[in-house]
């Protein structure tokens, strides 16, 4: 090891308290300290290569040292790096809300920007409610959410969570949502099996909208793929029923696409595969193609003009952030967007998510592959103990995290959700590069998982 890796570990250790991380465990290995990047590879301290099989935690979109977005920041720090969106405007954030709205889903017409995920599902979440106190039906103050659902980490987005392990510890300080089952059809809620339930977990979230409607503001979810859970894709056509039971009992739509947006479900959105228009649209990850911390969440018009009145009304949204609309950040997702017209993206990816596909097919060979979900180029591998029984490793195995450590030595980065390894790469990807993330993926879970 060099004296360089070694001096920046014990610094690591000694300092850095990483996220989502027992730190007792963390600081008695030797963690790689990455030090810079190209294309789709990490490069660590040792001058190791690594695929980054999971996009940076699911953000990096057209690579690393992309030169279209390096250069779009370099030229936007020659002019300004910072300016407050509280009583100023900025070019960037101007041209940037104009082409979202131009690339959303019909009807969103409003952009508020903020910086992480987090933030623009507290955003939608605040929206909402104080949009139905304006409207004069301020008894509609209540949400309600999806079992397995992850929104972030603030209070507000916690609060609509359910992901126990996160927020179990604060329940105390968060506010009540209402539930309704997610078709984890893999460990089905209700006991069914799919089809032939026919999505019966449509009928618990109608009965309770039918209940309820009266005090719930909005509905929360996640598009097509429910992430932190695990990778959990829904059925055809469940978002699609969804919006439209919302519609029926007048309850908001908020769709948190911080984790599906710019195009890893093959579409730009997910909302776009199931043609369903949200009445708010949360975006980050993706948004600056996974350089620049930033997020928006688009609205519609007649949601905007809610907030609307005089000064001494006090009907404005009393919310924003130091670093909202950021032009660095802006200046990133305008480039962002260019390469997706300019290389025509979403076009290029229908091969690789075909050869995706194919690829993961060959994963149902592995005795300890329970599941495997895919949308895009997106992939959880679910592993079990048992696949006739699906019982669940313990937890204290670890066989996810093991997994992908072995994987390491083959040059690929993947980081798991307990024990379901997340394939997410950059859309950027190459055959040959997705081929070896694959290669990695399998041999990784066979030596562990039989090894045991």
């Amino acid at each position: 090891m060099k004296k360089k890796t070694s001096r920046l570990i014990a610094l690591d250790r000694k300092y850095v308290w990483h996220p989502f991380t027992q730190m007792k465990e963390w600081t008695a290995t030797d963690p790689l300290i990455i030090e810079r990047a190209q294309g789709n590879y990490l490069i660590d301290t040792e001058g190791r290569r690594y695929l980054d099989g999971v996009s940076s935690l699911w953000v990096n979109v057209h690579g690393h040292r992309k030169k279209e977005i390096d250069r779009a920041i370099k030229e936007q720090l020659g002019r300004i790096s910072h300016s407050t969106l509280l009583g100023l405007g900025n070019t960037p954030s101007i041209e940037l809300a104009e082409r979202l709205v131009n690339i959303a889903p019909r009807g969103l017409t409003k952009v508020f920007f903020s910086d992480n995920g987090s933030t623009a599902v507290e955003i939608a979440l605040k929206m909402a409610f104080q949009y139905w106190e304006q409207s004069g039906k301020a008894d509609k103050k209540k949400f309600i959410a999806f079992t397995g659902a992850y929104h972030g980490d603030t209070f507000g987005s916690m609060s609509v969570g359910e992901i126990d392990i996160f927020v179990k510890k604060y329940r105390p300080l968060l506010f009540s949502a209402f539930r309704a089952p997610y078709p984890y059809c893999y460990r089905c809620p209700l006991k069914k099996n799919y089809p032939d339930c026919k999505t019966g977990c449509l009928d618990v979230f109608e009965e309770t909208l039918k209940r309820h409607h009266e005090e719930i503001a909005a509905c929360v979810i996640e598009p097509l793929l429910q992430g932190a859970a695990g990778m959990v894709t829904s059925p055809p056509g469940f978002l699609k029923e969804v919006r439209r039971l919302t519609r029926k009992y007048g309850v908001l739509l908020i769709a948190d696409e911080v984790a599906t947006g710019f195009g890893r479900t093959g579409a730009m959105f997910a909302c776009d595969i199931e043609m369903v228009s949200p009445d708010f649209l949360c975006l980050a990850k993706g948004i600056t193609g996974g350089y620049m911390p930033l997020a928006a969440t688009l609205t519609t018009e007649k949601v905007y003009k809610a907030f609307l009145g005089r000064y001494e009304d006090y009907r404005s949204f009393f919310h924003g952030h130091t670093y909202t609309g950021n032009p660095l950040g802006c200046a990133a997702a305008l480039a962002n967007l260019d390469i997706f017209e300019k290389e025509k993206v979403l076009y290029a990816l229908l091969p690789k998510i075909d050869l995706f596909k194919k690829m993961l097919q060959g994963f149902n060979g592995l005795k300890h592959a329970g599941d495997i979900r895919q949308t895009g180029l997106v992939a959880g591998v679910e592993l079990v103990k048992d696949r006739l029984t699906k019982e669940p490793y313990p937890a204290k195995k670890r066989v996810g995290y093991r997994a992908c450590l072995n994987m390491r030595k083959y040059g690929v980065i993947l980081r798991p959700l307990g024990d379901v390894i997340v394939i997410m790469p950059p859309l950027s990807i190459k055959t040959s590069e997705l081929k070896k993330i694959m290669a990695a993926a399998y041999r990784g879970i066979k030596e562990t998982t039989e090894g045991l």
